[in-house]
């Protein structure tokens, strides 16, 4: 997991969640957390098994959701997390399930 030099404000974050994260209703939970969390982006299955997950908003926010992408919700085993910062765009008005 690389590091964003900026430690506040607005960021993108990145993440490929890899363990049994599709079926258990991983995209719509990681959409509940994000919306809470009042980030906005997009989550989708991958056809290799995998969830991608894209997010923007305050860093802070970012973080949280990426400490809850480490368990994900009741039933999922995440084995793996790549995650990478990256700068915000504010091209998302809401956060999707795609």
């Amino acid at each position: 997991m690389s590091d964003f030099t900026a430690s506040a404000g607005r960021a993108r974050l990145h993440a490929l969640v890899s363990g049994r994260v599709q079926g258990v209703f991983f995209r719509r939970a990681a959409q509940e957390q994000a919306r809470g969390l009042g980030l906005s982006g997009w989550v989708r299955n991958l056809p290799d098994g995998r969830v991608e997950l894209l997010a923007e908003g305050e860093r802070p926010a970012l973080e949280m959701l990426l400490a809850w992408l480490y368990q994900g919700p009741p039933g999922a085993r995440v084995d793996d997390l790549e995650s990478r910062w990256l700068s915000w765009s504010g091209e998302f008005q809401d956060f999707r399930v795609r």
